[in-house]
């Protein structure tokens, strides 16, 4: 028989939007001779609506458009459709079997994630029982997402006559996800013995972004089919009995797909949420400089415009390298000086200040000033303020408030420094849009004389490590120092890290690439007493 997998880019909310996305694919798939089309989980509302589900008329409006799917899609095409079910037994994630014309079965999501990103136990009860069909002479049971990282669901399907489980997904992207997804797989296989059919969503939701490649695996646990990353499309796929042949697409490396990941996001951030551009500070530095080319990858030069802001601090090869960089992309250029808006807001500040040396504050008027000025450009054009600091800066607090964490959307909120030069190395493997100059310089942020980054922060590789090991991996601080770090450098990173919570619950979202993002997936206090122990 030949079996459909709809991977597509949905959003939340756009119930109906979605429903006629979903429709044209199974008119698609049952032109194509498909007997069952699966498609992503939740796919009539996106993933995840988070607390709109509790809303009595979303879930409302969710339910009659499945109903309204199954009466226009074909009839002789099984279709399989997610959303939030609500029943006198609670709300479910539950995923709707569509034939002939009505809703023939409904699967109830057993294992509800409530971890990293997750907090499906929030909104959703749990089901608890089977669901298994027949369709070209196949038996097929029904596994939602979580349900397969799990032990038991897929047992049950197969005790209940599954010959395959289908497994609708909205699996998000980090680092390596493609590889743990096969290995859940895999032993999912092998507890129940039944071959997988993986259906992932494609596209960006605020901080998440979700790359498809969905996938089949064989009664013998290999993955015999693959279909591409961050594509939408259909698929088709030949089952014969327990095997299949489908696509063999090469997933992309490591550097590609992060960037491939950011670019999309980019792309569904300003495109979903109705902006006509973006807008961004081009500094002459590295964040900045892939900034704009993610941006202009993601929606086209013709929508992006770079505004460089020099200040006395500015070194004249950061202008220079700035014009040559938006000459290659083909973007939108201005330039504006903020020394004139500097110094008036210096020379009112005089009589409060009088007495005082300069410090840090004055650094921090300047970033404020180019952050009015971009968010001046923003509300006037009814563009998004791209920010530019990278992870490493947010992790340190090495960023200021209403100044470079102004805007509407932290494209590299999520990627360290120390691949912020992969990424950049990597485009320029494209197409050379990055000045090599960029790439070299020593990076700073210009707000004084004869500045460098390293002033304030350890080298990059070494403080990569330290916060990847504090933050993403939990890691006391003494196991940190056991693995070799300095201990005062620990303790200054780890201080910096804590100090910084209250600025970042106040920046914008920004794309997670790796398995712990600073945003809902890190929830830490701004108040707290606690310091770890080097002891």
């Amino acid at each position: 028989m030949k079996l459909a997998i709809a991977q597509l880019n949905l959003t939340v909310g756009d119930i109906a939007g979605n429903a006629a996305k979903l429709l044209a694919a199974a008119k698609e798939a049952h032109a194509a001779g498909a007997e069952l089309l699966l498609t992503p989980e939740m796919s009539i509302c996106g993933y995840p609506a988070e607390d709109l589900v509790l809303r009595r008329d979303f879930a409302v409006a969710c339910a009659a458009a499945v109903q309204q799917l199954a009466a226009g899609a074909p009839a002789e095409l099984m279709l399989i459709v997610g959303y939030p079910e609500r029943s006198e037994d609670g709300l479910f994630n539950a995923a709707a079997l569509l034939r002939g014309g009505k809703i023939e079965k409904v699967y109830r999501k057993h294992h509800l994630p409530n971890h990293s990103v997750f907090d499906e136990q929030r909104v959703f009860d749990s089901g608890d029982a089977p669901c298994v069909f027949a369709c070209g002479g196949v038996k097929f049971g029904i596994n939602i997402c979580g349900d397969i990282w799990e032990p038991g669901p897929a047992t049950r399907a197969m005790e209940a006559g599954a010959d395959w489980l289908l497994v609708p997904n909205a699996s998000p992207y980090h680092l390596n996800k493609e590889r743990e997804r096969v290995a859940v797989a895999r032993s999912r296989q092998v507890e129940s013995g039944l071959p997988i059919v993986y259906a992932n969503l494609v596209g960006g939701q605020d901080e998440l972004v979700f790359d498809g490649a969905s996938f089949m695996l064989n009664a013998d646990g290999e993955v015999v089919a693959q279909c591409p990353a961050w594509q939408e499309g259909v698929f088709y796929f030949e089952l014969d009995r327990d095997t299949c042949s489908g696509p063999q697409n090469t997933l992309p490396d490591e550097d590609a797909a992060v960037y491939d990941a950011l670019v999309l996001a980019v792309r569904d951030y300003v495109g979903k949420n109705g902006f006509k551009g973006v807008h961004l500070g081009l500094s002459g530095g590295i964040d900045s400089a892939l900034t704009l080319a993610i941006a202009a990858d993601a929606i086209g030069p013709d929508k992006v415009h770079a505004v460089m802001m020099p200040s006395d601090y500015t070194a004249s090869i950061s202008v220079e390298d700035s014009r040559d960089m938006v000459k290659r992309l083909g973007v939108r250029y201005s330039e504006i000086a903020i020394r004139p808006i500097y110094e008036a807001f210096v020379g009112q500040l005089a009589g409060e200040f009088a007495g005082l040396a300069a410090d840090t504050t004055e650094e921090n008027l300047q970033a404020r000033t180019r952050g009015t000025l971009l968010m001046a450009l923003s509300n006037k054009f009814g563009t998004l303020v791209l920010t530019t600091g990278n992870k490493s800066e947010m992790g340190t607090g090495y960023a200021t408030l209403y100044g470079d964490m102004a805007g509407g959307f932290a494209v590299l909120k999520d990627v360290a420094k120390t691949r912020v030069y992969k990424l950049a190395n990597y485009r320029n493997r494209v197409s050379e849009a990055i000045p090599q100059r960029i790439i070299d310089r020593p990076p700073s942020a210009e707000l004084r004389p004869d500045q460098t980054d390293q002033d304030s922060l350890p080298p990059y590789d070494i403080l990569d490590a330290i916060l990847a090991a504090y933050v993403e991996r939990d890691l006391p601080a003494r196991d940190i120092v056991a693995l070799g770090y300095d201990a005062a450098t620990v303790k200054k990173v780890i201080r910096l890290v804590d100090l910084a919570e209250y600025k970042r619950r106040q920046a914008p979202p920004g794309p997670r690439i790796t398995p712990r993002n600073f945003g809902k997936d890190r929830r830490y206090p701004i108040t707290s007493k606690y310091r770890p122990d080097l002891a």
